[in-house]
């Protein structure tokens, strides 16, 4: 098979092994057809008033100031006096969506929302909103389309501000609460002349919804504990208290308003949320009016696992009541007498309500009969069950997985390994094959899995996972000439050496997937991987070269020990990182520059890319100090970073094609991009990295050597374009705020894409290193590329069998987290062989024409 042929087909087969793990977990819990349940007594409250505020957590709203008093002294009141309080458990992932989603629709994260963002779930669903008679909702352009889009009728209706408003930058993130409670204000129930709308809001059954995103923006920008996020609770506070004297005035001060005060997640102290700290998942919630239960002073203790901040609080005294966050939509349903929406998961918090025994108990028995409709609809027929299929499709899923690796490992003996062929036993064997499959084996397989799949009326996706094993287990069978060859040179092979390399290599792949869960474990193979020189005895006959891979594996080990979250920002040294690659990049290119002419044109290219690492270095800085100023993002910085950006990937390929030099373009360029991406230390990871890489090309042409291959090139000597001499190949010895350059306007999917290319160029200069030892020790690309897959293949099994494994949902998640990330990145690397091969070897002439006598 022809490597572009084998790329191709190896593509497609990991594809579907990446999209299988979404069929098999990640698919939607959600059920239809259940009949809504609602309770036949009359409800406590005629209207409900649901204020979130995103972004905020239960320590913030309930700790007192140093002297004494709350930063929120309406809410205090409300918790002391009128009201029940308590503390809502979030899940993971502590993201807006699925938060609001188990708060007004009563179930938690649909999991095959995962490719949705932040702003939708892919399928319809029930929620409070969707049971009123009218629901009018206030906030952000991110969340209330969502409660629109799954609602029936017309009876939701949605005020946004522009999306725009949602900067990271802004001045004071706090205006977007003012422009809410504002826009409540002027809605209507001040503006009492418009009768249609004065009729609508009289009825029963209303709900208002505020959301409130000022919190979460403040505390993304400067972190929770600043001055502008503790500032932006105090504005709600005084927000919230206004407004419900407006409603109550409108209303006629009826005593028929419930009012209901949480958060959707919290936030960690360095600004981020979506994992499963206390700080993300504790939130606070807040109930009062009608139908709801005062406070209770209580003298005996109350104790709650996991958390002692009730004296830290200073509420000892009041009876705290916790809740699950999916508890809270059949609380409201009940409270105003909706249907509970029919796929709650919540169970009813009796304790906040102040009702009689008779309508606590029928608010029971109709969310006992709501939870029951849904599982009585699971049931109904094994399609729904939504674990039905996942043994049967992780065993198609790991059939194929092992014959692919396995018809790798073939392709590679069979290609690259020096063993005792045997031509006739060979053809023999592959007679049998082809007899085998002429005989209708294989299609009658196939037959029997398609026949089986349309009895169980699969989705088409189960045909693919099932059928592909077919073809490639054939494959196998096809290719198994090299196992035999194998077995038969046997004998002659060091099996002792053989069985060491196999133990390393395991060993190897195991602290990969260990370090998925333990990143020091990479430092552990940093240390180990510094002493190669030193085991296989390059270190006597090259001690510079050695050295420098010695400690160049140590610096770079220091990183994976280096907190992923939870650290300050630290501009300075971002500009320390370009500084030091600064200097490093003008000693090596002086150097190369004395064994290697290098022509005028490269020369000022080679000046402007250094030149652009020096203005990419201030940058980041410049960016910082203008966004603590409240000044914005500079426009010029702007017009920097992204024209920095879009050239990443051009300018080197105006550069030599001689391999240390086309290297050293791709290191600034990709560089450049890095600084303006970075917040801290990981600024100093590339220059580090690609020290490393310089030095193992280095060793690899030692090695060379000590094999006895004689003519080593210098470096800035040899051409990536040029031809390689086939007959001379080798055979193979088995011996994871940085953009607020770019923007500050929150938008996922930008932000999420800056991200990842930032992730993906530390990969850009490893490829481009295995590259240059593929073209500088005439080693095949292709034996590399193999192995490399054989082993990131290796890694993605290993979790999909820790899924197997795990029976909760926190550890399958991870594992399926882990088993995306393996595959994304085998997929990455597959694509990027192509655009580093194209980004080394090819070369764009701009100048004059007598330029191609310097290659």
């Amino acid at each position: 098979m022809r490597m572009i042929t084998f790329f191709l087909v190896g593509l497609a087969v990991h594809v579907v092994f990446f999209l299988s793990i979404f069929d098999i977990y990640f698919t939607s819990p959600l059920v239809h057809g259940m009949t809504p349940q609602t309770t036949p007594l009359a409800p406590p409250s005629s209207r409900l008033v649901l204020f979130v505020a995103d972004g905020l957590r239960a320590d913030s709203l309930f700790t007192l100031l140093p002297d004494g008093s709350s930063r929120t002294p309406y809410l205090r009141s409300v918790i002391e006096e009128t009201g029940t309080w308590g503390v809502s458990h979030t899940r993971v992932p502590t993201e807006s969506r699925p938060g609001h989603v188990a708060l007004i629709a009563g179930f938690y994260e649909d999991v095959s929302a995962v490719a949705k963002g932040w702003k939708e779930n892919p399928v319809e669903f029930d929620s409070v909103f969707n049971e009123s008679r009218n629901t009018w909702c206030w906030g952000s352009p991110d969340i209330l389309p969502m409660f629109a889009k799954g609602a029936s009728g017309n009876h939701v209706h949605t005020h946004t501000y522009p999306a725009e408003e949602e900067d990271f930058a802004s001045t004071d993130a706090s205006r977007l609460d003012t422009w809410v409670f504002t826009q409540v204000k002027v809605s209507g129930l001040y503006q009492k002349s418009n009768s249609t709308l004065k009729a609508s809001l009289l009825e029963d059954k209303n709900i208002f919804f505020l959301h409130l995103l000022g919190i979460d923006t403040n505390g993304h920008a400067h972190r929770p504990m600043s001055k502008e996020y503790l500032d932006n609770i105090v504005l709600v506070d005084r927000g919230v208290a206004e407004l419900v004297d407006v409603i109550e005035d409108f209303f006629g001060r009826d005593g028929r308003t419930t009012y209901v005060f949480t958060s959707d997640h919290g936030m960690t102290n360095w600004g981020s949320h979506g994992a499963g700290h206390p700080s993300e998942t504790l939130t606070p919630l807040v109930v009062w009016g009608s139908g709801v239960s005062k406070a209770q002073r209580v003298t005996e203790p109350q104790l709650f696992e996991g958390d002692d901040f009730l004296q830290d609080w200073k509420l000892e005294h009041i009876r705290r009541v916790d809740v699950n966050q999916a508890d809270i939509a059949p609380l409201m349903a009940s409270l105003v007498g909706l249907p509970i929406p029919v796929n709650s998961v919540g169970v009813l918090p009796l304790l906040y309500l102040n009702s009689s025994d008779k309508f606590k108990a029928e608010s029971m028995y109709t969310n006992a009969i709501q939870v029951l409709e849904q599982f009585k609809v699971k049931m109904q027929g094994l399609v729904y069950y939504h674990t039905y299929d996942r043994f049967f499709l992780g065993c198609s899923v790991v059939l194929g997985f092992v014959g692919w690796t396995s018809y790798v490992i073939l392709i590679i003996l069979r290609t690259h390994a020096s063993l005792n062929r045997r031509p006739n036993l060979t053809k023999q064997v592959r007679t049998i094959e082809c007899n085998s499959y002429k005989s209708g084996y294989f299609p009658l397989k196939q037959v029997d899995e398609t026949l089986f799949l349309l009895l169980q009326r699969s989705p088409i996706t189960y045909y693919i996972y099932c059928l592909l094993p077919v073809p490639v287990w054939y494959s196998v069978l096809k290719e198994s000439g090299a196992l035999t060859d194998l077995i038969r040179s046997a004998p002659s092979l060091p099996l002792g050496k053989c069985l060491s390399s196999f133990v390393l290599v395991a060993f190897g792949i195991e602290l990969l997937v260990v370090s998925f869960f333990h990143r020091a474990m990479l430092t552990v193979g940093l240390a180990v991987l510094s002493l190669w020189p030193l085991l296989t005895g390059l270190f006597s006959k090259a001690k510079f070269r050695s050295l420098s891979w010695f400690v160049a594996c140590l610096c770079l080990a220091f990183f994976p020990l280096m907190p992923v979250v939870g650290r300050e920002a630290n501009l300075h040294l971002v500009t320390c990182a370009g500084l030091l690659t600064l200097v490093t990049s003008a000693c090596f290119l002086w150097s190369s520059w004395r064994r290697s002419p290098l022509h005028a044109s490269d020369r000022w290219q080679f000046f402007i890319q250094m030149l652009l690492v020096a203005v990419c270095s201030f940058v980041p800085l410049l960016t910082h100090s203008s966004l603590l100023q409240k000044r914005g993002l500079p426009l010029l910085n702007q017009i920097i970073s992204w024209s920095t950006l879009a050239s990443s990937i051009l300018v080197p390929l105006l550069s030599s094609t001689r391999i240390f030099y086309r290297l050293f373009s791709i290191f600034l360029s990709l560089t450049s991009t890095y600084l303006l991406l970075s917040t801290g230390s990981e600024a100093l990871f590339p220059p580090v990295l690609s020290w490393l890489m310089f030095a193992w090309i280095n060793i690899e042409q030692e090695a060379l050597l000590t094999q006895g291959v004689p003519g080593r090139q210098e470096l800035s000597t040899i051409d990536f374009s040029a031809n390689i001499d086939i007959t001379k190949i080798r055979q193979l010895n088995f011996d994871p705020a940085s953009v607020y350059c770019f923007l500050t306007v929150f938008n996922p999917f930008i932000m999420g894409g800056l991200m990842m290319w930032k992730v993906l160029i530390p990969f850009i200069i490893v490829m481009c290193t295995f590259e240059s030892i593929q073209v500088s020790t005439q080693l095949s690309s292709r034996s590399l590329f193999l192995v490399v897959l054989v082993i990131s293949d290796a890694m993605a099994l290993h979790f999909f069998f820790m899924v197997q494994d795990y029976g909760s949902w926190l550890d399958i998640g991870t594992s399926i987290s882990h088993y995306v990330i393996v595959m994304s990145m085998t997929i990455f690397l597959m694509l990027l062989s192509v655009v580093t091969h194209l980004l080394t070897s090819k070369r764009l002439i701009l100048w004059n024409r007598h330029k191609m006598h310097f290659p």
